[in-house]
């Protein structure tokens, strides 16, 4: 994998604030990235069945096949930052009226 280089500018562009936009890119790499376990613990419980089976090079293969075909896919953190580069992360602000900030003299 080879270093890319990355315009904070256009990052920072989408939310007003590079901090922000580094945030909201993190968790949804988190997101994308429990998407792909998932979808490869799916394809993997099928063999799970298949103890003496697993010696035949044909399940091997597949075992193999499957591996190779999630290593060669974008990385979650990838994935996330072009498409917060390309404005498809929906996002809002954490605001009082949704009840998400607690009151300021709580932290006294």
């Amino acid at each position: 994998m080879s270093i890319k280089t990355l315009d904070m500018d256009a990052l920072a562009a989408q939310t007003g604030n590079v901090f922000e936009s580094v945030a909201i890119t993190a968790k949804r790499s988190r997101q994308v990235a429990s998407k792909i376990k998932q979808e490869l613990d799916n394809k993997l419980a099928y063999f799970e069945g298949f103890e003496p089976e697993l010696e035949d090079p044909r399940f091997q293969e597949e075992q193999r096949r499957i591996s190779v075909e999630f290593e060669t896919r974008p990385e979650p953190t990838e994935i996330a930052i072009q498409g917060m580069l390309e404005g498809d992360i929906y996002y809002r602000e954490a605001t009082e009226e949704h009840g998400e900030f607690e009151d300021d003299n709580s932290l006294i």
